[in-house]
């Protein structure tokens, strides 16, 4: 009994912290229009509820996975800017490295970590935080040398 009332008291304290978090920002949208398929950028796109982000590869296509929408933070850009020593290089933008990290969305001021299996809205769409889409050896492929490394830690 003793656990129940503990951890409905901890599920109270997070969703209160949960609401003194500032709003996040969207910054940058993408869709990978088929497998392995440049990702594309675009102004704006509709987010469906179980389906994900229209016209995007993974679009009512996500049997076996949880990757409806894939979210990374402006400042893990930045992070993994650092770790792979590519802050000093003009031809690296912020865009040009989200669209080669293969995510979504990129989102600032915001912590994802802290939003995992919570709901947050990013404009007028409600979204659930679940798993952690951990770098694959296509980040490898793409980054260069040290691509895995360098996303380790990000959400």
């Amino acid at each position: 009994m003793a656990t129940s009332r503990s951890s409905t008291s901890q599920k109270r304290l997070f969703a209160r912290y949960l609401e003194d978090l500032p709003a996040g920002e969207l910054s940058w949208i993408g869709l990978r229009p088929e497998r392995r398929a440049e990702v594309v950028e675009v102004g704006s796109v509709q987010a469906i509820a179980g389906s994900g982000l229209e016209g995007d590869h993974r679009f009512e296509n996500t049997l076996g996975s949880g990757r409806q929408v894939t979210l990374i933070s402006e400042e893990y850009v930045g992070q993994i800017t650092h770790f792979l020593s590519l802050s000093g290089e003009a031809v690296v933008s912020d865009a040009a490295l989200a669209r080669l990290m293969r995510r979504n969305l990129v989102i600032k001021g915001m912590n994802l970590e802290a939003l995992r299996y919570q709901q947050f809205s990013i404009g007028g769409a409600i979204f659930e935080a679940g798993a952690i889409c951990h770098p694959c050896l296509r980040m490898e492929e793409l980054l260069g040398k040290g691509g895995i490394a360098a996303m380790a830690g990000c959400v």
